[in-house]
């Protein structure tokens, strides 16, 4: 049965179209189980109907015509039980519907099972004979299990528009596709596919005719590519230089020695160069893309981009003009920092890659311009969007492609209301963030470039909740000296000065990790990671505090903050390493104060240690994203789990709750920050838990501001108390929605 279970799901890969995988289905079912008909029901939500989409024994003539409503007949019934139904003679049992035109009248035995996909009804998998028979329970597995096979081939027909070809409902619908919030915004454009300059993979083995022409050749291209990389740079010139720090990376891959060397040894030996560069980088690829980590996997990307450029000079080829429509959505199959240069950037509105994480340099640089992104759109098939109308929702990470008059219409609301609504909002900027009874909050924001800090000033930011300081690290070849950093650390501490910044020590792991000092584990997320890795290597974290700590003289408005804190005995170790830098700096002549210093709560056990913790420290921080992860045990990055990840899942509110009870008693502050503290909906409750401080992205500021501006906190309490009733998200959601409406800041309300 496995051989045959392999046969099948193999063929049904290698069908052309969509159609013909679903007539290879009920052709295979019918004939490995030996029944007389085998039929294909697809559902659609929208109509709340079945139509008969594919079968093997009944009228073909039917297929595509007959349809059943949602609860009509024995198919129905097994969509709605979402359980097979197994019957000896279908025309007895009290739900049968008889289905003219189908010439089904003459099968008695029925057998249905439900076709679900991630808990969405799809359809109904149906086999039937003339004799009256109840099928056995070997029948029973194998008809199941091909639903289960059935159910991927249609998720993947309605992901990439193949199934709407087939649908009996002819008007145009909208396309969704999962991905991973890469900058956020929304936009709507035209698709511009960009491909790379050359193709590595063609390249045929070749010997070279003339050895020392072919070495001039390729250290021409080289320099080309040099060149190239310069006026991209020249082209960006408006990002600081930390982000500009990007492109020193790829020059700095160009002028690899070993690289380089290796190339010209393969033409010495007498390849011609394409052959020898292809040699190489495909070597260079496979090195990187064998690695378990995430940050390794994403540079192989960088080092077959720079290749393809490469071998695009030595073939000489012509470039390619590509025409950019004023409303500009580029997707790519892998988007590289070098592809931002050729864009013009003033129509240039969204970004979709389809592999790459939120982490990537490419995701680093999107934010840094405020362009919205969506990343890792696996499932999207770029090879065909060219020219095709896309919404991108760098907030979601979701993409629609063809997005139908209604779904477009709402999202061209969102769009020109955002932008009015910005607009409005910049009054805002000076005024602090007081509610109509009087109650007040600090809002500050999460930074990790200085153009975000730059950005954040501009909406009113009264201090920085989050300094991710691993960003720098992450966009250079090495861990960067004392002095780099203390530049750095100074630029932002001053940009803010008087206004507090809250510098997190380095917090690599999990998704986020260095080239230069790789972590491989299976399960990364609960490994070695934030606090772990620096008191593991204290020579790391003392440079990292002592150029924080120079940063900050005669500003002294830094707090610097421990991450992924589990056990009280980290914090006493840290604090006492931190103690051992400020003397340290103090008797090289810095005049410093000591900092204010703080643990992030990000993991369960810190819930539960809160007081002692708030016993050592002079404030606490949630963070958020990680908390909420790590609670209900869910991945928000994979697609797969993803909706069921809920800020506002009952448990997540209980514990928030707890945290700041716990953390006021012991007289301490403690603040929030992560994606809640930006959802204008969860701020209201954030704030009548009493959290003291809300921090965020730079553009959930604003909108925060407005919000709670706008609603007492009196009534915010009232909400409160009447949620943490609740046992259901989605009715939380729902009554903080109403709530917002009914005070008429429907404005704030996510799509």
């Amino acid at each position: 049965m496995l051989t045959t279970l392999r046969k099948i799901v193999q063929d049904v890969g290698e069908a052309k179209d969509f159609r013909t995988a679903l007539e290879i289905i009920v052709c295979s079912v019918r004939g490995v189980m030996q029944t007389e008909v085998c039929s294909a029901y697809l559902y659609d939500e929208k109509s709340s109907r079945y139509t008969l989409m594919a079968t093997e024994g009944l009228n073909k003539d039917a297929v595509g015509k007959v349809t059943l409503g949602r609860s009509e007949g024995l198919v129905g019934q097994v969509g709605l039980r979402g359980q097979l139904i197994n019957i000896d003679d279908a025309s007895s049992h009290s739900q049968y519907c008889f289905l003219k035109d189908t010439g089904e009248e003459q099968y008695k035995s029925f057998l249905g099972v439900p076709i679900i996909h991630r808990r969405n009804l799809l359809g109904v998998l149906v086999v039937q004979d003339r004799a009256r028979r109840c099928y056995d329970e070997s029948e029973e597995s194998f008809l199941v299990t091909m639903s289960a096979q059935l159910s991927g081939v249609i998720a993947h027909a309605e992901a990439t528009g193949s199934l709407h070809v087939l649908s009996a409902e002819k008007q145009k619908r909208s396309v969704r596709f999962n991905g991973i919030a890469g900058a956020p915004g929304v936009a709507i454009g035209v698709a511009v596919v960009l491909v790379p300059p050359a193709n590595l993979s063609v390249v045929p083995e070749q010997k070279a005719e003339d050895i020392e022409a072919e070495l001039t050749l390729f250290h021409h291209a080289l320099e080309s590519v040099r060149k190239d990389m310069r006026t991209t740079a020249e082209k960006l010139s408006d990002l600081h230089p930390e982000e500009q720090a990007l492109f020193d990376v790829y020059l700095r891959m160009l002028d690899d020695k070993s690289l380089s060397a290796n190339v010209c040894k393969l033409i010495n030996e007498g390849s011609w160069a394409q052959g020898a560069l292809r040699q190489v980088m495909e070597e260079h690829v496979r090195h990187f893309e064998m690695m378990d980590d995430p940050y390794f996997q994403e540079r192989a990307a960088d080092v077959r981009d720079l290749g393809c450029r490469v071998l695009f000079y030595l073939q000489k080829a012509d470039q390619v003009s590509i025409t950019y429509p004023n409303q500009c959505v580029v997707v790519s199959e892998e988007l590289t920092p070098t592809m931002f240069g050729d864009i013009p950037r003033d129509k240039l509105v969204g970004l979709v890659s389809i592999l790459g994480s939120s982490n990537s340099h490419v995701a680093i640089l999107a934010r840094a311009m405020g362009i919205p992104t969506v990343m890792g759109a696996v499932n999207l098939p770029y090879g065909r969007m060219a020219g095709r109308e896309l919404i991108v929702d760098g907030n979601l990470g979701r993409v629609y492609s063809s997005p139908s008059v209604d779904l477009l219409r709402h999202y061209q609301k969102v769009v020109n209301e955002e932008w009015e609504f910005s607009r409005g909002l910049e009054s805002l900027k000076d005024k602090p963030c007081i509610t109509p009874d009087h109650y007040r909050i600090p809002l500050w924001v999460n930074t990790g470039l200085l153009t975000d800090s730059v950005r954040s000033l501009e909406h009113g930011a009264e201090g920085v909740g989050l300094y991710r300081t691993e960003v720098p690290f992450m966009i250079r070849e090495s861990f960067p000296s004392e002095v780099v950093q203390e530049e750095l650390y100074r630029e932002h501490l001053a940009a803010f000065a008087p206004r507090p910044v809250t510098m997190r020590t380095l917090d690599i792991g999990g998704d986020k990790s260095l080239s230069y000092f790789p972590i491989r584990e299976d399960n990364p997320f609960l490994g070695w990671r934030g606090i772990r890795v620096t008191l593991d290597h204290p020579e790391i974290f003392l440079v990292q505090v002592r150029a924080m700590l120079k940063a900050s003289v005669g500003l002294d408005n830094l707090r610097l903050m421990l991450p992924m804190v589990t056990d009280i005995s980290e914090v006493d170790e840290a604090l006492h390493l931190v103690r051992r830098a400020h003397i340290e700096v103090q008797r090289e002549g810095f005049d410093v104060l000591f900092p204010q210093f703080g643990v992030m709560i990000e993991v369960p056990a810190t819930v539960y240690q809160v007081r002692h913790l708030a016993r050592r420290v002079d404030f606490l921080s949630v963070g958020s994203n990680d908390l909420i992860q790590y609670i209900l045990a869910v991945d928000r990055n994979n697609p797969r789990v993803a909706d069921l990840y809920h800020a506002l899942h009952p448990a997540v509110l209980q514990v928030l709750q707890k945290i700041v009870d716990d953390a006021h008693q012991e007289g301490k502050s403690v603040g929030i920050c992560g994606e809640m503290a930006g959802d204008p909906a969860a701020a209201v409750l954030l704030m009548a838990m009493g959290f003291d401080v809300l921090s965020m992205n730079a553009t959930q500021l604003l909108k925060v501001k407005w919000t709670l501006r706008s609603m007492a906190h009196s009534q915010a309490k009232a909400i409160l108390n009447d949620v943490m009733t609740m046992d259901n998200p989605r009715d939380i959601r729902n009554v903080l929605e109403l709530a917002l409406r009914q005070q008429g800041l429907d404005q704030v309300i996510s799509g």
